[in-house]
């Protein structure tokens, strides 16, 4: 199994990474109007996913392998991320 901080490593730059990806087709609402369908509920619901997945593979608990407050920070930088993706494909990309 790979080292904690290469856990972390690997948390942030993902969870950014999807919550950019997600940000980017949130404008264009392709799972439809209704709002467990809205892109963000869909990257919560992946984000969640992947941690179960993480936690079946490992057989340990998620905490011990990605700190709590990375947890939390990455969380919270996806979802800063979210938002500059709708941004940029609200305002940027539809130009």
């Amino acid at each position: 199994m790979r080292k904690p901080a290469q856990v972390t490593a690997w948390w942030y730059g993902l969870v950014g990474a999807g919550g950019l990806a997600f940000g980017l087709i949130g404008d264009r609402r392709p799972f439809g109007e209704d709002l467990f369908a809205t892109p963000l509920f869909g990257y919560l619901v992946a984000v969640g996913v992947a941690l179960l997945v993480l936690r079946i593979a490992s057989g340990r608990p998620v905490p011990q392998l990605i700190p709590d407050r990375a947890l939390l920070t990455g969380c919270l930088g996806g979802l800063a991320l979210f938002l500059v993706g709708n941004f940029i494909a609200a305002h940027l990309l539809a130009r």
